[in-house]
């Protein structure tokens, strides 16, 4: 068992019928802000198939809910949060700490 203190963001956004595929587009072509922040961990964008359709998932990690919080507020992520606003007819963010990660038989890290 691997203990492990990540923080992790989950938001659940529900995109309005017909623009889910220009909203991947729009979130991969962001994704690099992410992705830049010394303190994330990976980044996941997930499509729901087990609820209504146009319901995504978005999560990433971070080596701590300081590292996180610095980034909510900086103006690259107000912006990359503009560009999806459009797409996003409701959503909700809930965040955790990750008390263990364990891998699988196919986990290659």
């Amino acid at each position: 068992m691997a203990e492990t203190t990540a923080f992790r963001v989950m938001l659940r956004m529900q995109i309005f019928p017909g623009k889910e595929k220009e909203f991947e587009k729009v979130w991969y072509a962001g994704s690099d802000v992410i992705g830049r922040q010394a303190g994330n961990l990976g980044q996941w964008l997930m499509r729901g198939e087990d609820e209504e359709e146009g319901v995504y998932y978005i999560m990433s990690d971070w080596v701590d809910e300081t590292a996180f919080r610095a980034f909510e507020g900086t103006d690259e992520h107000i912006e990359h949060r503009t560009q999806l606003h459009p797409y996003r007819s409701k959503g909700s963010m809930a965040t955790m700490n990750i008390v263990y990660a364990l891998g699988g038989p196919a986990t290659t890290s």
